[in-house]
């Protein structure tokens, strides 16, 4: 017997310095130069060993070429391996892959993990005053990184940028973008455009001036700051009550990652709501507030924008991803950006001049009678009118939109936009607005969700033909409405997840779920998929959490909060 319990031991010994060794051999082919041809080719012709930017290439259509798993195979795919993320706060992130390492943030700390095992490799903490959950929205949740120069980039809660060292995960530099007790926080990715560190900033709820930072990636110095409430005398300054100052707590954050054309040099951000909610303290267009702005990423200029909500009073914000592709526009293939907005609409705008193209509901709408093509304005509605008028009215969408901000994919050789997306109203009025305290909501509105009725859909997932807005198909969501991305890939098949922790593929030709899994969690999250030795990957991270989640009782039922990394491939038979 003594004999075995040695045996036993050496065994776990050899097993552990073995697994050690592949650690540390995974670690350093993680670690290099990512470089800005290297980011500009991914999800573009680049390797698919990686995904190193958010939306899967700058275009984020979030599609990739992979079809391995397909229609057929599709059956065959398990899990392969799961990893703890330490984390009950709600997890929304799209993780990145470089060189057989995962990188996945958390609110509360960065991971770099071993593709082929599923071990850890670092870990690095984020420290913030816990005082500081009290000042964001939506949930204690972060979008996701940036990958460049061996560095792993990230926001953090309080609103600071920091610069970690992919070998090591050591801290090389961090900067503070705002002040946390002012209302700020700071919940996007970062993104990597021309050689400079481009931020957003959230905190639209609390009487924030929005901006847009530029940092230099080696050593963290603030490069420039554009924001997204414009001042008497600058452009747009005029779009805000003469003689006051209501721009400075004018809202306009920019809380989702922007996309990157790097022919034409422009990032493309979206902004957020104004400030306050009610907008009887503020006529007029209010700009940048629910719009588009495109920037030069070395100076932060805005060369063109385009307002989605003007004067948005609804929180229809306008921070929805921006896709980059091309379409057939009265007989020529254009470049163009692709929006479906929280306001219900489906715009495609000419990326290089802004110029509005097609603008179609693709949800139900009641706040507007369509977009004017040639304004490119709102037709305002009679419950528009009921509403500044001072009614309770039944407002569709709901804030929570037609769409929110879980992304949906582009596929070019179908030329579909797939989505999830929400069918939802809510009633809503003006209330007494408060007056501004730095640090706490400034909204002045009241409202009340209402569900759907027993025989109507909570949501979609649809295919959407993004110069009609029309489906192709559209499949009902009967218990909850989904609030994870989407991922579209060349083997026919769409990835996306549910609150209630099942991933789903399904056929994008149709909408049939082909398979599922159930996770530990709600999955909010956005799926990714990549290579690894010839063998394709699908990586997802759940933990219910955010406003959609740890927040809705009906979905606390049947799902419990606790963030894991969940990655699948099809079984070796």
């Amino acid at each position: 017997m003594d004999k075995v319990f040695t045996l036993l031991s050496r065994i776990r010994r050899e097993l552990g310095r073995t697994v050690a060794a592949v650690s540390m051999m995974a670690l350093a082919a993680g670690a290099g130069a990512q470089s800005l041809d290297d980011l500009k080719r991914d999800g573009n012709g680049g390797s698919t060993d990686n995904v190193l930017t958010f939306g899967m290439g700058y275009h984020q259509n979030r599609h990739s070429p992979l079809k391995q798993i397909n229609k057929s195979t599709v059956k065959k795919l398990v899990p392969v391996w799961s990893a703890s993320l330490n984390n009950d706060l709600g997890e929304q992130a799209q993780p990145m892959v470089y060189n057989g390492v995962l990188y996945v943030p958390t609110v509360k700390a960065t991971f770099a993990i071993d593709i082929a095992s599923g071990r850890q490799l670092w870990m690095t903490p984020v420290e913030y005053a816990p005082e500081v959950p009290r000042v964001v929205c939506c949930g204690m949740i972060v979008k996701g990184i940036a990958l460049y120069n061996g560095k792993v980039y990230r926001g953090t809660i309080d609103a600071y940028v920091v610069a970690l060292d992919m070998k090591t995960g050591k801290q090389v530099w961090k900067q503070k973008a705002a002040e946390w007790k002012e209302g700020y926080s700071m919940t996007n990715a970062p993104q990597i455009a021309n050689g400079v560190v481009v931020t957003g900033i959230s905190g639209g709820e609390f009487g924030i001036r929005g901006f847009v930072d530029g940092w230099d990636p080696e050593t963290g110095k603030h490069l420039w700051r554009t924001h997204t409430t414009a001042a008497p005398g600058e452009p747009g300054g005029d779009t805000w009550p003469a003689g006051t100052d209501h721009y400075l707590r004018g809202g306009a954050g920019t809380w989702m990652t922007g996309s990157y054309d790097p022919e034409l040099d422009l990032v493309y951000w979206g902004t957020g709501n104004a400030g306050p909610w009610n907008s009887t303290v503020r006529p007029g267009d209010n700009l940048y507030v629910a719009s588009v702005i495109a920037v030069r990423p070395k100076t932060g200029q805005i060369v063109w924008h385009y307002q989605w909500t003007p004067g948005d009073m609804y929180d229809y914000d306008g921070i929805n991803e921006n896709i980059l592709g091309e379409v057939k526009v009265d007989g020529q293939m254009r470049k163009v950006l692709m929006h479906a907005d929280r306001n219900g609409f489906l715009y495609v705008l000419d990326r290089a001049t802004g110029k509005l193209l097609a603008a179609n509901a693709f949800a139900k709408v009641n706040w507007a009678d369509g977009i004017d093509l040639k304004s490119g304005r709102p037709v305002p509605s009679a419950v528009t009118k009921n509403l500044q008028a001072g009614q309770h009215i039944d407002i569709w969408p709901s804030y929570r939109g037609g769409k929110n901000w879980p992304p949906m994919a582009f596929n070019p050789s179908t030329g579909l936009l797939y989505a999830n997306t929400i069918n939802q109203s809510m009633e809503y009025w003006f209330d007494t607005l408060p007056e501004y305290k730095q640090g706490f909501r400034y909204t002045g509105i009241g409202f009340r969700f209402r569900d759907p009725a027993k025989d109507e859909a909570w949501g979609f997932m649809e295919a959407i033909d993004p110069l009609t807005a029309k489906p192709k198909w559209k499949i009902p969501l009967a218990d909850f409405n989904q609030w994870a991305g989407m991922l579209s890939t060349a083997g026919g098949i769409l990835f996306t997840g549910k609150r209630t922790g099942e991933l789903l593929a399904i056929d994008d030709e149709s909408g049939k779920v082909l398979w599922q899994f159930k996770t530990s969690s709600g999955i909010h999250s956005m799926p990714i998929t990549y290579t690894f030795k010839g063998r394709q990957y699908v990586t997802v991270v759940n933990g219910l959490g955010g406003n959609s989640g740890i927040n809705n009782p009906a979905v606390r039922e049947y799902v419990s909060p606790g963030a894991s990394v969940w990655t699948f491939a099809m079984i070796n038979e």
